[in-house]
Formats: C-alpha cells, sequence, structure tokens
C-alpha cells in the first residue's frame, strides 16, 4: 500500500504538467480577477466591487440620507461577512474615500466624525465614526428591486448581490476613478455632472456627435478642490478623444493689498490629490535652500477653506514671477494623467473615449428602462388580475358572503363558481367586468390569485365608495400598462424618457445641491519659463566681504572698501569689493571646482557673517583661490600650481548646483593657484624660481574642462603666478614701495609657451606676484 503511495503515477493528486503552463495559467487567473474583480471600474455605474458591495450593505442596513447613522465598523464588517471577504481595513478605507469631500466630487458616503482631512491624516478607527447613505449614492441605488440589473450569488452562495448598480447619472466621469491592476492602470478625473448631463442629452439628439462638439458641454475635468486648468483646449481634446493624455492644473491664487506698496499672495485652492500639509513642507524647504530667493515666508492660515499665505521678500517683486517659481519647483501645479480604461458592460476592459463612456452609460439606462417598465408592467397585470376578481366580488356580494359563510372550502367554491352574466348584479350592461376570457361554454371563472384576494379582503371595504376606487384603480392601471406598452415598441419614446430623468438629475444634483456648481476654472498659460534672477530680486548696492578664514557677509551699500571691519580673532579681510543684489558670485577652489552664489542670499553685514562652505560643498582641505562677480561674455584664465592651464569662457563655469562645476582638473600635491579675467594679447607667468616667461595669448587653447597646457617649465618648484596684459602697454607690477612699475622692453622675456623663462626683472616684488 505504502508502495502505491509514493508512486506519483499512481496518486491521483499528482497531476503532469509543464511549470511553464502551470504557472501562465495561474497568473493569468489571479491577473484577470485584479482586472474585473478589484481595479478596474464599471463603465455603466462607475464602480468597482468592494464600493458596489459597501452601498449595497449599507442598503440592506437601511441607512437612507434622511436616515440615522451607523458605526462605520458594523457596515464594513457586513460588507466584508456577506459580500467582500476581504480585509476589514481595505473596506473601511475604500468607504472613508467616499466620504471624502476633498477626494470624491459627489460623496456616496455621509460620514460622521473623523474621516481625514486634505493635509494627508488618517480617518479615525472604523469603531469611532459613523455613517450612512447620500443622496448620491441612493440615486445608484434607484430601482434595485424593480427588476433592473441582473443579481448573482455572493462569494459563498448564501446571499445574492447586484452585479452593476442602476446609476441614473454617470457616476463613472462624475466621480471619477483609479487602480493599478495587472498591466493595465486607470485614472480618470471627477467632472461636473450637470456639464456631463448636458453632452448626454445631446448625444440622445445627436447619436454621431463627434468628440469635439461634446467638449463644448464638458470643457474638462471639474476636480472637488477646485484650482485652475491651464491646459490648452486642443490638447483636453485630443485626450478625451483617445482616452489618454495629462492636464495641467494649478492652484487658485490672489494677490491680497496691505497697504503702503505691500502685498501678500495667498493661496486659496491647491490641485487635486496634493496633501496640503507635504505642499507647505515643500514651499518651506524653497525658502531655506533659496531656491526661489523672493520669497520670505509661508503661513497655513487654513481652517474651513485652504488659505496659504505667502509673503514677498520685497515689495518690488512681481507677483506673477513669484507663483511662476512656485509652479515650477512645488506641486502648485501638477499633471493629472487621464487613462480612461473602464470595463465595458463589466467584462471587456479598454481605454475609452469621452463620447464611448457617455454611449456605455446611455445604453445602459435605456436597457435599465425597459427591464424596469417589464417589471411595472408584471406588477400591473397581477394588480388587475386581483382587481379584476374583487370587482367581480363586488357585483356579486350576496352570493359571495354566501359561499364564505356556509362553504367549507370557500376558496375552492369560489374558483368553482359560474360568474357568468347570470350572477351579475348590476342591471347596467356596462357595469360588467368578466374577470377572465369565458370559456368556450361560456362559464367565468375566478382565478387562485384572485379568489385569495376575495378571502383576505376586509369588511370595511365592503362599501360602495371602495367599489368606485377600484374601478378607478383599475382604468388608471391600464391606462398605465398601455403606455409602457407604447415605450417598450417606440425607441423614439425610450430615448424621450431617459431625457426626461436625466434632466430631472440634474435639476436635484447640478443645481439645488451643495457643491453642484463648477468648482475648477480654466486660464490660458503658457510653460513656467526659467526667470532671470535679476528680474525677481530688488537691485541694491552692496559691499560682500569675505575673511582669510573664509566668512563671508553682505553690507548694505556700497562703503569705503579701506573702511575697518570687525573680524573674529584670529580672522582678517581678504575680499572685499562693491556688488548688486542682483549679480552672482563666483567662487574658485584649490580643488579647480567653480561654485556660484547669490548675492542676494549673502547674510547680512550686522554680524561676522557666515562660513562660505556651509553655502556650497567645497571641502575642508580646499582652499579659496578667488572670489570675483560673474560677468557674462568674460574669458577666464586659469592655471595650476604645475604651471599648466588654459582660457574657458565665464558662461562655462557657472554651476547650477551646491557641488559645483570641475573645470580645472588637478591631482595629487597639484592645487589650483590662479584665476584671473583674460585681457590684452599677452600671457605674463612668473614661477616659484623668481623666472618670468612672456608669451603671445592664443598659444593658449580655449577650453571648458581639462588640465589644460604647459605655461612655463620647471625644474625645481612650481609657479607663483600668472597674468595677461597688453604687449603694446607694457608688463606693470607693484614694488614693495607700493608704487606700479611697468615694464615695456620684454624681449628678454619673450619668448615661446612651456619655456623656462629668465629672472625676474630688477624691482619685482619678493613674494613672485604681478598684483
Amino acid at each position: 500500500m505504502n508502495d502505491i503511495v509514493d508512486d506519483p503515477n499512481m496518486n491521483p493528486r499528482n497531476l503532469a504538467e509543464p511549470l511553464r503552463r502551470a504557472i501562465g495559467d495561474r497568473y493569468l487567473t489571479y491577473a484577470l480577477s485584479t482586472i474585473m474583480n478589484r481595479a478596474l471600474p464599471d463603465a455603466r455605474d462607475g464602480l468597482k466591487p468592494v464600493h458596489r458591495r459597501i452601498l449595497y450593505a449599507m442598503r440592506r442596513l437601511r441607512l437612507s440620507s434622511a436616515g440615522g447613522f451607523l458605526k462605520s465598523a458594523k457596515i464594513s464588517g457586513d460588507t466584508m461577512g456577506d459580500f467582500h471577504p476581504h480585509g476589514d481595513a481595505a473596506i473601511y478605507d475604500a468607504m472613508a474615500r467616499l466620504a471624502q469631500d476633498f477626494t470624491i466630487r459627489y460623496p456616496l458616503v455621509d460620514g460622521q466624525g473623523n474621516f481625514g482631512n486634505i493635509d494627508g491624516d488618517n480617518p479615525a478607527a472604523s469603531r469611532y465614526t459613523e455613517a450612512r447613505m447620500t443622496v448620491m449614492s441612493e440615486a445608484l441605488l434607484e430601482g434595485l428591486d424593480e427588476d433592473a440589473v441582473d443579481f448573482r450569488a455572493n462569494y459563498d452562495g448564501r446571499l445574492e448581490e447586484p452585479a452593476v448598480l442602476p446609476a441614473s447619472y454617470p457616476n463613472l466621469l462624475a466621480n471619477g476613478a483609479s487602480g493599478i491592476a495587472v498591466g493595465m492602470a486607470t485614472n480618470i478625473p471627477p467632472h461636473n455632472i450637470g456639464e456631463l448631463i448636458d453632452a448626454c442629452l445631446h448625444l440622445i439628439k445627436y447619436p454621431n456627435a463627434g468628440d469635439e462638439k461634446l467638449l463644448d458641454f464638458v470643457p474638462g475635468p471639474d476636480f472637488p478642490t477646485g484650482g485652475v486648468i491651464v491646459e490648452p483646449r486642443d490638447r483636453i481634446a485630443e485626450a478625451y478623444r483617445t482616452g489618454r493624455g495629462s492636464i495641467r492644473l494649478r492652484a487658485k491664487w490672489e494677490v491680497e493689498d496691505l497697504g503702503r506698496g505691500q502685498w501678500q499672495a495667498v493661496v486659496t485652492e491647491i490641485p487635486y490629490q496634493v496633501q496640503k500639509s507635504k505642499l507647505v513642507e515643500r514651499i518651506a524647504e524653497l525658502i531655506q535652500t533659496k531656491k526661489v530667493p523672493v520669497l520670505a515666508d509661508i503661513r497655513d492660515e487654513s481652517a474651513e477653506d485652504i488659505r496659504m499665505v505667502l509673503e514677498p521678500k520685497s515689495k518690488n517683486v512681481d507677483p506673477e514671477l513669484l507663483l511662476g517659481m512656485l509652479f515650477k519647483n512645488s506641486d502648485l501645479e501638477v499633471r493629472f494623467s487621464l487613462n480612461m480604461n473602464v470595463l465595458i458592460d463589466g467584462v471587456t476592459p479598454r481605454v475609452c473615449s469621452l463620447k464611448e463612456v457617455l454611449r456605455a452609460f446611455l445604453d445602459f439606462r435605456r436597457d435599465v428602462l425597459c427591464r424596469r417598465s417589464r417589471h411595472r408592467m408584471e406588477k400591473i397585470d397581477h394588480r388587475l388580475e386581483v382587481l379584476e376578481g374583487l370587482i367581480v366580488a363586488f357585483l356579486n356580494l350576496d352570493r359571495v358572503i354566501d359561499i364564505i359563510r356556509y362553504d367549507e372550502a370557500p376558496k375552492a367554491a369560489l374558483m368553482r363558481e359560474d360568474w357568468g352574466r347570470d350572477h351579475v348584479r348590476a342591471t347596467n350592461e356596462a357595469d360588467y367586468v368578466a374577470p377572465a376570457p369565458l370559456a368556450e361554454d361560456g362559464a367565468v371563472s375566478l382565478t387562485e390569485v384572485q379568489a385569495e384576494a376575495i378571502l383576505n379582503m376586509r369588511l370595511r371595504s365592503l362599501r360602495r365608495l371602495e367599489e368606485i376606487e377600484l374601478v378607478n384603480e383599475r382604468d388608471r392601471l391600464m391606462e398605465e400598462r398601455a403606455g409602457l406598452e407604447d415605450l417598450l415598441d417606440s425607441e423614439d419614446l425610450q430615448w424621450k424618457r431617459i431625457s426626461e430623468q436625466l434632466r430631472e438629475t440634474k435639476k436635484a444634483f447640478a443645481k439645488d445641491l451643495e457643491r453642484g456648481g463648477r468648482l475648477t476654472s480654466f486660464a490660458e498659460a503658457g510653460e513656467v519659463e526659467e526667470v532671470p534672477l535679476e528680474a525677481m530680486i530688488e537691485r541694491e548696492p552692496i559691499t560682500v566681504v569675505c575673511s582669510q578664514m573664509g566668512w563671508i557677509r553682505a553690507m548694505t551699500g556700497h562703503i569705503d572698501l579701506n573702511r575697518e571691519l570687525k573680524f573674529k580673532d584670529g580672522d582678517g579681510p581678504r575680499f572685499i569689493f562693491h556688488a548688486e543684489t542682483t549679480d552672482r558670485l563666483l567662487v574658485f577652489g584649490s580643488n579647480g571646482r567653480f561654485y556660484t552664489i547669490s548675492a542676494a542670499n549673502l547674510p547680512g553685514g550686522r554680524g561676522m557673517g557666515e562660513p562660505l562652505r556651509l553655502m556650497v560643498d567645497l571641502p575642508n582641505e580646499a582652499e579659496i583661490v578667488d572670489l570675483f562677480i560673474h560677468k557674462p561674455g568674460r574669458k577666464l584664465l586659469v592655471a595650476s600650481s604645475a604651471g599648466d592651464g588654459f582660457v574657458v569662457p565665464e558662461e562655462e563655469v557657472v554651476a547650477q548646483t551646491r557641488s559645483g562645476k570641475q573645470v580645472l582638473n588637478v591631482r595629487g600635491e597639484v592645487k589650483a593657484r590662479v584665476c584671473k579675467p583674460v585681457t590684452g594679447d599677452a600671457v605674463a607667468v612668473v614661477g616659484e624660481n623668481r623666472k618670468v616667461l612672456v608669451f603671445p595669448l592664443d598659444e593658449l587653447p580655449e577650453m571648458t574642462r581639462g588640465k589644460g597646457v604647459r605655461l612655463q617649465k620647471y625644474k625645481d618648484g612650481g609657479m607663483s603666478d600668472v597674468t595677461t596684459f597688453t604687449l603694446a602697454e607694457g608688463l606693470s607690477w607693484r614694488d614693495p614701495a607700493g608704487r606700479t612699475r611697468t615694464e615695456t622692453t620684454l624681449d628678454d622675456w619673450y619668448g615661446k609657451r612651456a619655456g623656462t623663462g629668465r629672472m625676474a626683472p630688477r624691482g619685482f616684488p619678493r613674494d613672485n606676484r604681478f598684483t
């Protein structure tokens, strides 16, 4: 027996199949389950299964919009136990989103308690909150008891659940949807329900209307958080036509006048799905890193409404420029990616256009109308059958009472009795109504339903007025039935009825409902361009002071450069020059890297300033070689201590990040030593051996990065200094007494680049520096 069990060929549980096919089949099953039962919404009611089951469970709990609230834990528990066999936390999260008016355009759940906020805070636990349905969710469920949709067994077969909700409005576009399935995703923005219904009415009247025409009714999404759409109309039209695209959405802002020329910008609406707290943190980070130097501060003064106050550094800053920088560097402007991937008829996933989605909803509404009409006809037929029996009973009241009083089986006796003309109490032929078609022998009998209705009739109903009411009710029902027959036979009448229902829905939700009007506006705006720093900063004179230890500050105004300034103990002045707040400063380090600093970002001159190394990533082992104002169009001569160098355009050394830009490559003990503006037509270089070499400037190459070429050859030591000058004007330097001396006869030192040179002229400075 053990041999049989151990043999895999004899064990019926061991089924041999290729691993590739086994994994493929199982993964395909998982993918289809994710696509159809979890991630993608149905084009007909716009809901995913979890949302549909939550609303159906709330309906079974009788949580109407006018009724009381019930604990959210009870709702999510019933949904999980009866219809949705997944985690209760996931169900509660889905229900909480349906209650958030900043997430969903028309909330389907009326929440009581903490259901989260726009700052990104999570809802309270389900045991602390309560919920009920809203009128919008009731409109989705309208007609569910009238055979409007198919029902299917729940996960364990105990109960039945609707496969789709009747949905009296296009909820898919009204509230949008988002989800990630296997190999596909969906992201549909919310829209204004009034505009959607207008588009539906136009599509009913003109079935062949183009996508461009529908844009006259639905110009774009309508987000619950408002904002301003700045995407061009042609791009929105293309996105709606193809079902894919992106839409630029900006925050809404305004300028508040504070008097005396002062102002502040106030953001009153932020883009959809942007958490306000993270947005404030991001803008505060921009202020701290000085990426938006014209912004001084941000304050969040929000209460019920959004109110974010932006304070400029100066009243002369252009508000448009300030907000333009924030749009580019923060989530005050976002792009909403549109991907209308939905389940058509609840089965087939497809990326649809705006017209196709509306068409799917309208076709579904027509199917719902026909099913509800047939269901109503069945109810009318049943009621007419009962009414015919009751009318016969009134016409033959004495005989009916006699049968009920003396017969042992009155129900069977009533059904055996012939209720033909011989038993009619009324003398007027018009009062006679046959309860059923006459038999071949002319006999008329009551059906079981009619007999049961007669036996259940109350004694208080045996009055003449009741008989008249029965006849009137029969006439009304027969008229209604005739109208339903005409409706089912005429497609035009069906679309007319659907149009009437849509107009009623629009009146109830687009006009009378709070926040029914459009929340998101439109505006024209091009791409945010790079704004020059000079255009954002108020131009003011300053004096830049940098100490020997690298502490930098900006004194207000152009002070006397010879003025005595205070420094830390053991420190002293090194660089001091006049500048303006709109200038950019270039820092050249001994590691061969250039760093860029905005003069407007320098600390004030009241203290000792701040270390330059805190503003840029200048290593501790690297020294500051030079600090000067950036002047576009100028060229620089850079050289190392080894005597290598080249010419570089100044635009090429401007760095965009704190880490700077490597220009002069140095290794080992070699350091960057000189950076000077290029002037004239000749180069003079002096080594530590006090030998001077003069050669033509055009022998130096122009590069953007590298080691450079040899300027002067040394047997021992390295280069001390290098400068450029005009050969015809001679070479100048300051002697030890501080006087300027000029040597015009340079034949003894003139030669080719990379030569050794000759000893410096008499009176040349002992520090081997030209300046």
